[in-house]
């Protein structure tokens, strides 16, 4: 998340926060899609892990583009953390070890998302280049290892640092060594969001597959494709997964709701100031129960701060938020906005798609997204193996894409930017698979050129 909520409206009742999700709901002719990306920071000499302080670092790099781009610089307890377009809505934001955001605007087609990515990589490579910093497109850091890593100034961050080894494997794993693309889009009412929901949690291990990019820990294959994936599977089971009930009869906002309620806090903000509440109840915070703020009631803000501290494979928030995809080299970024939109947003495409998933159980489901990470397209549902899902879904996007009929100068429409996951699937491999390939291969069982290969 770009940056943390500000609205002080307090809230009391159950139906405020059903009714929060319910104003996300939009017309058609107003949908609009976004696309996230996170990059590792690396320096060129050496392949490290960049430093927040220092002439050559983090901080110098957010100054640079503050100075580029003229956006509104986001600051906590006096340090630099992000910069915010207040005309475009886009963000630059820090992931805990330095990953850096690119929280892309809610635009219209996704030839806009392709330029808005050009844009940022031309702007973050021309700050970039003489402080002597890279980026890399992969899922998981290659080779640092976590306490090689420095820790982003921002306190959300260290509250949960502090909370994620009490109740998963890889929490710390996640924050500090990941990165992912992610694309956000719009329902038009709640039967809409369900459908939608329904569709792209099941079929969330298909897109987990195709862009697999996480083969390598600490300079070795660690035997997945998309460690990635694996690594959310042992995060913390209170905030991800797939979301089994919302498949229920009765799913709706309530239900997601209710989800959300049970999910224990990390924080509370006030002002600029985090307060500790790690494995505390929204609920107490309502009725101003709350161990570390009694008295406290809940705002608007602390719901979607809170919101935002839920990790499912597919998230609610007033869009629907697609989390299976490792980071990648920047040519593959727009296809996940395209795979999804062209699925998502098309009337027969989403009812195709639902008719492929309707008849899975919750089991089939769970196995599905329990096996991708290592099988990746060789994990099988229902008497198919996720290769025949992915050329099935494409070919769902394509339609989808063509009858969208969205053109860009040149009289093409979006289907072209499927092209880079077409690719691997004709080939009947994963992204990392081609890593894998290379390693034992031409790179003679060597990282290192992946830094050199696979950067911006």
């Amino acid at each position: 998340m770009a940056r943390d909520q500000v609205d002080m409206t307090p809230i009391e009742t159950r139906e405020e926060l059903v009714a929060w999700f319910e104003a996300g709901s939009k017309p058609r002719s107003r949908f609009r899609l976004g696309t996230e990306h996170e990059k590792f920071v690396f320096t060129v000499e050496g392949h490290n892990p960049v430093p927040y302080q220092g002439r050559r670092s983090i901080r110098a790099l957010l100054e640079g583009m503050q100075h580029l781009l003229g956006w509104e610089p986001i600051i906590e307890d006096g340090n630099i953390i992000g910069l915010f377009d207040v005309t475009g809505g886009g963000a630059i934001s820090l992931e805990p070890g330095g990953q850096f955001e690119l929280s892309g605007a809610p635009v219209e087609t996704v030839h806009q998302t392709c330029s808005e990515l050009m844009a940022h990589l031309a702007q973050v490579k021309e700050i970039a280049r003489p402080l002597g910093i890279g980026f890399l497109g992969l899922g998981m850091t290659p080779n640092w290892s976590r306490s090689q890593i420095p820790m982003m100034p921002k306190g959300r961050y260290r509250i949960m640092t502090a909370y994620m080894p009490k109740v998963g494997k890889h929490g710390l794993d996640m924050m500090y060594r990941t990165c992912t693309v992610q694309t956000n889009l719009d329902y038009s009412s709640e039967a809409d969001m369900v459908k939608k929901l329904r569709v792209s949690l099941a079929l969330q291990p298909v897109a987990t597959a195709m862009f697999a990019n996480s083969p390598f820990t600490e300079g070795k294959p660690n035997g997945f494709l998309s460690f990635r994936s694996e690594i959310w599977r042992d995060t913390d089971p209170d905030r991800c997964g797939m979301l089994p009930w919302a498949f229920e009869p009765g799913m709706g906002f309530e239900r997601y709701v209710d989800y959300a309620l049970a999910v224990p806090m990390y924080f509370v903000k006030r002002g600029q100031h985090y307060i500790d509440v790690a494995g505390q109840s929204f609920r107490d915070l309502m009725q101003g129960k709350l161990p570390a703020l009694p008295g406290e009631r809940a705002t608007i803000s602390d719901w979607a701060n809170h919101i935002s501290t839920i990790f499912p494979e597919v998230r609610l928030k007033r869009y629907l938020e697609m989390r299976g995809a490792d980071g990648g080299p920047w040519r593959r970024l727009p296809a996940l906005p395209a795979y999804w939109a062209g699925i998502l947003y098309d009337d027969d495409s989403l009812e195709a798609a639902w008719d492929l998933v309707k008849n899975w159980t919750a089991e089939e489901r769970q196995k599905l997204r329990d096996d991708v990470p290592k099988l990746g397209f060789a994990a099988r549902v229902a008497g198919h193996d996720v290769l025949h899902l992915a050329k099935t879904t494409i070919a769902l996007a394509q339609k989808g894409l063509a009858r969208r009929r969205r053109l860009d100068a040149g009289g093409q429409d979006e289907r072209r930017y499927l092209r880079p996951i077409e690719e691997y699937v004709a080939r009947g491999i994963t992204p990392a698979e081609e890593l894998l390939e290379k390693f034992h291969g031409a790179w003679d069982r060597s990282v290192e050129p992946v830094f050199t290969e696979y950067a911006y």
